[in-house]
């Protein structure tokens, strides 16, 4: 059964037009009025429907039920990831969201090739935005993961986001004299920010100010993983020792 964003109020009885990206999906699939659908707006609920009517543009539902299913980790992570090159960024984005992550925030650094600035970096968060989206869509997630606005390294790690609260900022390294999941077992489930870097990794100078800044220097284990590896690895690892996956 196809599951679909749709970014408005949902109700139990209620019509629902459906988004014209939403309405084409449906004509690739073939499906006919009555085909059922399951609608979600990101308020944590799931909304049973039936397809109503399906045009060549649009499309709309009938809304069965509110359906309350919440399958969010019990504790916020955050991915800071250092912006690597070509499409490997659209394969963490859609990773991290399965794994569960509460907010992405993509970070300049001094060792990144990829520069993102202005239109091009509308172009490329609304590109990640959408594989937010359909990452969601399969997953069973009824919630979006917050994708931030790409932030300079050595302006961000000085602040402190309202929205992440006191999380716990680790700067994954392997400089790290201890491992990830050594510290993981001995904690509490809480909320954490991940700091992963590009290809080549931050810079001694980064890793310095990031810990200056109160980031925890933690290791991903003996071996050296790709920038696409760590942060996912991070994430399935905290998961599994917190008793959520």
């Amino acid at each position: 059964m196809p599951r679909l964003y749709c970014p408005q109020p949902l109700a139990a009885g209620a019509s629902a037009l459906l988004p014209e990206s939403v309405a084409r999906h449906l004509h690739v699939l073939r499906l006919q009025p009555g085909a059922p659908l399951t609608l979600f707006n990101g308020d944590g609920a799931e909304y049973p429907a039936e397809l109503a009517e399906l045009g060549k543009r649009q499309a709309s539902a009938r809304v069965l039920a509110r359906v309350a299913r919440d399958v969010e980790l019990p504790f916020a992570l955050t991915l800071a990831q250092a912006l690597p090159e070509a499409s490997k960024m659209d394969w963490i984005v859609e990773k991290a969201v399965e794994l569960g992550v509460a907010a992405l925030q993509p970070l300049a650094a001094q060792r990144c090739v990829v520069r993102l600035a202005g239109e091009r970096a509308e172009k490329r968060l609304a590109h990640w935005q959408g594989v937010v989206v359909a990452a969601s869509e399969q997953s069973g997630r009824n919630r979006l993961a917050r994708l931030a606005p790409v932030a300079d390294f050595d302006q961000w790690i000085k602040q402190q986001d309202p929205r992440q609260g006191q999380h716990q900022r680790v700067l994954l390294t392997p400089r790290g004299g201890q491992s990830l999941s050594a510290w993981a077992r001995h904690q509490r489930p809480q909320a954490l920010t991940l700091l992963v870097g590009p290809e080549g990794g931050y810079t001694a100078q980064e890793e310095d100010a990031a810990i200056a800044n109160g980031a925890l220097a933690l290791s991903m284990g003996p071996r050296v993983l790709r920038t696409e590896t760590a942060g996912l690895a991070a994430l399935a690892a905290l998961g599994a020792l917190w008793g959520a996956l």
